[in-house]
């Protein structure tokens, strides 16, 4: 008798994952397919779309076929994508007219400062700051300046909107114009208590709607992936972000989850919109017929984008960066402290152009130390936010790649003076996609216990934290006034 199973998309910034779990949560089969970054210019950040659909195509197309299929049948489908991540697309031929703009893209700042007035509005609308981060001014940057998307435009061939839009359309065998509430509401042009695409904010931006996906929630039949033979519904899209807090069962209100990969976020579940000011985020993390699940969230722009970029300033070898990176954090006791603007400086500040910049002399082992610990250092104040306007958490749970690195869980513990757990299975986002693809069951087993990290005082972190941050107040309260005089 064959078992139920569940196959798991985890389109994210450095590979497309495909991993298929079992009823229980555990993982049956997985394949990755690393994908490149380009960095063109300047705030240009960008992936090759055709590059995304084949490695999607190949990662399941090889866990499928690795798969006993005596014992194991794949119900259905979820895809997660990278939030805030746009690309254009023909809609007739499913064509990729742009790159993907991604998330961390900031080539359209400029173009945002003439709705600075209307900031107010647009956060009650989607509760979103106005930055380049999200879709809106990538969009309308493709439009403005690239010749094809404006040629389909015309022709009324266009689609465009986010990633997992496009995704959607070319995996799926009925190619479906259709996203979710998550992805879509990081365009800021989606309304988050209608869920739905806002008139007004489309007006003011100037943003054609037509060309735009229909929003369908989160749990929904998008279509069917042909995967070799078969064909596997598609059940479930969300934001890597918003499905890696289901990773573990249903988000509990009393813990705080962090997630640490390309960037780092923070968020407390709420089960009602939360109707408050507040410098954080309110993000929608999924919805169905029976309910909608929305989070207070904390971004720490440069996380493993900033290890990334400072190992390239450093001429060093990433590979053996990574290799040696707890090693080093162990043994710094006292390293430089880092103004980390890798990819803007994101909430509670909201500023684009901050210089990154080490204070205080150090081996470069002794500077990456530093970096891990100004992503620490960004996740607290995000802490603190969250601090202002929730009970106090009473744990926190952490995942994402840099996770694995012992020692800045351990800070993230003696900094907050929460225990902090890491579950042994790291693969957050892929695991919550499983969950609610099986229905958010009470019983979701993980499959060997993870690693707890218990507070304990740490004067000197905690010394260079209160230094690094009078530092970083300065650094933006001058990045502010260099703005201003441009």
């Amino acid at each position: 008798m064959t078992k139920r199973a569940y196959l798991a998309i985890d389109q994210g910034g450095h590979s497309s994952r495909a991993i298929v779990f079992d009823s229980q949560g555990q993982v049956v089969a997985k394949h990755r397919v690393a994908i490149a970054t380009r960095r063109p210019a300047p705030a240009h950040v960008e992936h090759d779309p055709e590059e995304l659909v084949r490695s999607i195509r190949t990662a399941t197309e090889t866990v499928v076929a690795s798969l006993d299929a005596t014992q194991y049948r794949i119900t259905s489908a979820g895809l997660a994508t990278q939030r805030s991540s746009i690309v254009c697309w023909d809609r007739t031929t499913g064509a990729a007219l742009s790159p993907v703009l991604s998330w961390q893209d900031r080539r359209a700042h400029d173009w945002l400062a003439r709705f600075a007035d209307r900031a107010d509005m647009i956060q009650d609308a989607t509760g979103l700051f106005l930055t380049a981060y999200y879709g809106v001014s990538k969009l309308r940057w493709c439009l403005d300046h690239l010749p094809a998307v404006a040629a389909a435009h015309r022709a009324g061939r266009l689609a465009w909107g986010p990633l997992a839009g496009f995704l959607v359309a070319r995996l799926t065998e009925q190619h479906s114009l259709l996203c979710d509430p998550a992805n879509a509401s990081r365009t800021l042009l989606l309304n988050i208590r209608s869920l739905d695409w806002d008139p007004e904010l489309l007006a003011m931006f100037t943003i054609p709607g037509e060309p735009l996906p229909t929003c369908v929630p989160s749990r929904y039949r998008y279509g069917d992936l042909r995967v070799g033979s078969q064909r596997i519904p598609l059940d479930v899209v969300g934001g890597d972000q918003s499905v890696a807090l289901f990773a573990f069962g249903r988000p509990a209100a009393n813990r705080a989850y962090i997630n640490v990969g390309t960037g780092a976020f923070v968020q407390r579940a709420m089960h009602a919109y939360p109707d408050f000011t507040t410098r954080l985020l309110k993000s929608l993390v999924f919805n169905d017929d029976r309910d909608t699940t929305y989070v207070l969230e904390g971004t720490v722009n440069g996380a493993g984008s900033a290890l990334t970029e400072v190992e390239r300033r450093l001429g060093m070898d990433a590979k053996a960066a990574q290799a040696n990176a707890e090693q080093w954090l162990a043994q710094a006791q006292a390293p430089p402290l880092f103004i980390n603007g890798i990819s803007g400086l994101g909430s509670p500040y909201w500023t684009p152009d901050l210089e990154s910049r080490f204070i205080g002399a150090g081996s470069d082992a002794e500077k990456i130390a530093a970096v891990v610990e100004s992503i620490v250092f960004l996740l607290q104040v995000n802490m603190d936010e969250l601090a202002k306007v929730t009970q106090p958490a009473a744990g926190i749970i952490i995942t994402g790649g840099l996770s694995n690195l012992a020692g800045l869980c351990q800070r993230v513990a003696d900094l907050n003076g929460l225990p902090v757990y890491r579950p042994d299975e790291h693969e957050a986002t892929a695991r919550g996609l499983a969950f609610l693809l099986a229905g958010l069951p009470d019983a979701w087993p993980e499959s060997a216990p993870g690693t707890r990290f218990t507070p304990v005082a740490n004067a000197p972190l905690r010394s260079r934290y209160e230094t690094w941050y009078k530092e970083l107040q300065a650094a933006i309260v001058q990045a502010a006034s260099s703005s201003a005089t441009q």
